[in-house]
């Protein structure tokens, strides 16, 4: 077997994955709002990573940010960034990943765990593409595309009204389901194949053979 180095860094051939790709490829060339729902380590980011790279947008930044990361707070300076003596320890004026993504992609990730004050902060940038620095008066714009993930189901999170359903409409424009590894085990082949080269480029040391045994025991954990 052989990784397939085509247009995409995403590894798979079988129809779920393709599905993806395709996704991928219809709707990145856009400005509208993503929602990517999969389950922890299916991939998430790269989806948000291909999309970028293949839009318009591709020459901009790419600006990650993890809505579980940090406090309340910090998080709100993370987005909007913070005018000098916001709060204590803010001891100079600070750009958030919306000024900083300007141009390009912020890919917001586990979006249905953001506080529902900040939901409500980002829902109003979203309305009027424009927001205000912690701390700040001064209304400023920016040029970004928002790209958001999340590895629980968005609909429940709504039904639990944890997750605002306005923002849940603004965010998921265009939705993407990005299945775990045991619904598309025929690609495991390709992904110990694609690990393999990676870490014996990485060793300088050629990758000799894959013994049918483990890629069977691979395919059935």
């Amino acid at each position: 077997l052989e990784i397939r180095r085509g247009e995409t860094r995403i590894v798979g051939e079988t129809k779920a994955i393709m599905r993806v790709i395709e996704r991928i490829n219809a709707v990145a060339d856009t400005n509208a709002s993503v929602l990517i729902h999969g389950e922890s380590g299916t991939g998430k980011e790269l989806v948000a990573q291909e999309l970028h790279d293949k839009s318009a947008r591709a020459s901009g930044p790419f600006m990650p940010g993890d809505c579980v990361a940090l406090s309340e707070q910090l998080m709100a300076s993370e987005l909007f960034g913070h005018e000098k003596g916001a709060f204590t320890g803010a001891d100079r004026q600070r750009e958030g990943l919306l000024s900083t993504a300007d141009g390009g992609t912020l890919f917001l990730d586990e979006i249905t765990e953001l506080s529902r004050d900040l939901q409500a902060k980002l829902l109003r940038f979203l309305q009027e593409r424009t927001f205000r620095r912690v701390g700040g008066r001064e209304l400023l714009s920016t040029d970004v595309r928002i790209v958001s993930a999340t590895n629980r189901d968005p609909q429940a999170a709504v039904d639990e009204e944890s997750f605002r359903l306005d923002l849940f409409y603004r965010l998921n424009v265009i939705p993407i389901y990005l299945p775990p590894l045991r619904e598309r085990s025929e690609d495991v082949p390709l992904l110990l194949l694609h690990f393999l080269q990676t870490l014996a480029e990485r060793y300088q040391q050629p990758v000799k053979r894959i013994d049918a045994a483990s890629l069977t025991l691979l395919k059935t954990h």
